[in-house]
């Protein structure tokens, strides 16, 4: 598997990321994108590009590198800062997409697929090693929100959420050094743990459930629909569809039931069973 790193000079906590595994990665130069040098690591199949606008806001980004590098990858993992109003201490990782409108980049009620073992992965290595660390950040999945549109599989990896944890150097290097591990442990799908592949609906923006769910149980989540998604109307059936079909290797739906109206969790799973889709709950997936 051909991974993209992608970095902006425009993110601090990005361009952090990305001076630790050019510190802590052997790589070669392969040329010039963006006014930026791009790079091929020796370790591993893995390519690192850095653009110089808003990486939410760079659609279509992956085919204009393959196109001026004459690059092929599998995988793009976005290193990434992560902002919100109140400032808490995050280590996150995401899908990437829009089940409504399409207000920070992307396009509207469409998603971009994902890797949800890559995924998954990262986000249990990333829990370890802010462990070690004994940082005092949540370390948890987000749920699918904003662009950029691409056509590759795609997460994002992030430090939030203010100016002081992009530039604090324990944060960043936790989040870089649990890309390194991935790039260097998992170099396929092969490599990866073959749980079930779930989407995840219900909750709110840092996916508690789901993300408890990837340290205690063999499960990897794709796409992760909130509460504030299903009460706008944005889930229909032809969104279900569209998460199934951006998470490869779909099994199955979670419903986090606590966190969603009695009323919503309800018809979600009469809909569901419409479709044949299978439900799961958290006694059908084994312990870790």
């Amino acid at each position: 598997m051909s991974i993209l790193i992608l970095s902006s000079t425009e993110d601090p906590a990005s361009t952090n990321m990305k001076r630790y595994l050019l510190e802590n990665l052997e790589w070669n130069d392969i040329g010039e994108i963006y006014s930026n040098r791009a790079y091929r690591c020796r370790d591993t199949d893995a390519f690192l590009v850095t653009i110089n606008d808003p990486l939410i806001y760079h659609e279509e980004v992956d085919e204009e590198i393959r196109k001026h590098l004459g690059i092929d990858f599998d995988l793009m993992i976005v290193l990434s800062r992560h902002r919100s109003k109140t400032e808490e201490p995050t280590l996150t990782t995401h899908p990437i997409g829009n089940f409504g409108k399409a207000e920070f980049g992307g396009r509207d009620r469409t998603l971009v697929k994902t890797s949800p073992r890559m995924m998954t992965q990262f986000l249990r290595l990333l829990k370890e090693e802010a462990r070690r660390r004994k940082l005092y950040h949540r370390v948890s999945f987000e749920v699918t929100h904003h662009g950029p549109f691409v056509s590759t599989k795609t997460f994002f990896v992030e430090v939030g959420s203010n100016e002081r944890e992009w530039n604090n150097p324990s944060a960043v290097e936790a989040v870089a050094n649990s890309v390194k591990e991935l790039l260097l442990n998992f170099r396929s799908e092969e490599d990866l743990p073959s749980y079930p592949v779930l989407i995840g609906v219900g909750g709110g923006h840092y996916a508690p459930r789901f993300s408890d769910l990837a340290f205690e149980k063999r499960v990897a989540f794709g796409h992760m629909i909130p509460n504030y998604q299903v009460e706008a109307g944005n889930i229909d059936d032809a969104m279900i569809r569209k998460c199934i079909d951006a998470t490869p290797g779909f099994e199955g739906v979670y419903i986090h039931r606590k966190g969603l109206k009695k009323s919503r969790a309800k018809e979600l799973e009469m809909r569901l069973k419409e479709m044949g889709v299978r439900i799961y709950r958290s006694d059908d997936l084994e312990d870790l």
